[in-house]
């Protein structure tokens, strides 16, 4: 019997109207667009500014792409995972909430907070249970709304992150397309350079930790890219020798956008041509668990049938991983 894939059926993303250019950051802190972009590869970004709209409403619109894309009817999802670090609230989760908002009365979902290798490890997931035979209609999504954790005085991290939200649609298939194998790894000793420092059962939220602007991202650079760089080229080698294929044999690699030195640098590591690297970062920045799934919606225009593409990511804790596909349609 042939074995039971997940094939990405469908992809949907969405990003809010509102840019924040890096002149309108010139104007917000000790900064400049040459600054920016030398060290980080961003032009601009999309920030989320619409009252009473939260990281569920970008993963609505994405949903809502899915269905009308692969014909579904919102009845006929059966799963709905969200990789998130800014969830609507703590509790209830931000996926059970956009299957509501969503109208899917007979699927269950939950949240994966894995942080921007937060879409790699939703998608390996949403993939296990349709190769087991379980569900056939998964949908896994990749959104955050990094404006409400962003300082936007602390000109280290406001120039990198922006909103947005991306997702696909999982559905079995047994032509060997599909989510073919994935290395995913964490460190929880690398929680130190990048983290959140109250707001969580350690440093519940006070007037003191507000004060202390303890509730934005927290950021150390140096040790954060070179644990990236290792962490994304080390899981690339170890899945390509896992499945007897040369980099040569890849047809896409899609990095986590997270700064354009990092992507630079894995590229190069692994010898790769940078014209068959995904790349948006320059007009979306760092959307967290939202930038490979993002980078699938810019980039499925150009996907053919039978490509074969690598994802890489690393995001704050640390996590990182690497996922091989072969592109369905």
């Amino acid at each position: 019997m042939s074995k039971i894939f997940a094939a990405i059926t469908g992809v949907g993303g969405y990003v809010p109207d509102d840019i924040l250019s890096n002149a309108d950051l010139e104007k917000m802190v000790d900064t400049t667009d040459e600054w920016i972009t030398t060290r980080t590869g961003i032009k601009e970004r999309r920030i989320l500014k619409t009252p009473n709209k939260a990281t569920s409403d970008m993963g609505l619109e994405v949903a809502k792409q899915l269905l009308q894309k692969t014909n579904t009817s919102p009845d006929e999802i059966e799963l709905l995972i969200c990789a998130t670090v800014t969830p609507d609230m703590s509790f209830p989760d931000t996926a059970n909430t956009i299957l509501d908002k969503m109208g899917a009365k007979n699927a269950f979902g939950y949240d994966i907070n894995a942080a921007c290798s937060g879409f790699l490890y939703a998608l390996t997931t949403g993939a296990k249970f349709i190769e087991s035979g379980m569900y056939k209609k998964v949908i896994v999504i990749g959104a955050d709304m990094m404006s409400s954790i962003v300082d936007y005085t602390d000109r280290t991290t406001c120039i990198i992150f922006g909103d947005g939200a991306g997702g696909v649609m999982l559905e079995p298939t047994m032509d060997g397309t599909g989510v073919i194998d994935s290395v995913l790894r964490s460190d929880g000793s690398g929680r130190e350079f990048l983290h959140m420092k109250a707001g969580g059962s350690l440093k519940p939220a006070t007037m003191d930790t507000v004060l202390k602007k303890e509730h934005f991202v927290y950021q150390d650079g140096k040790p954060v890219f070179k644990a990236a760089v290792n962490g994304m080229v080390t899981t690339v080698r170890q899945v390509l020798e896992r499945n007897q294929l040369e980099m040569s044999d890849i047809d896409w690699l899609v990095p986590h956008q997270a700064n354009m030195r990092i992507i630079n640098s894995v590229g190069e590591m692994l010898d790769f041509p940078k014209e068959k690297v995904m790349i948006n970062i320059y007009k979306y920045g760092n959307t967290t668990a939202g930038t490979l799934p993002l980078c699938l919606w810019e980039y499925e225009p150009k996907l053919k049938r039978g490509d074969k593409l690598m994802f890489t990511a690393f995001g704050g804790g640390f996590t990182w991983g690497s996922t091989y596909l072969v592109w369905h349609y």
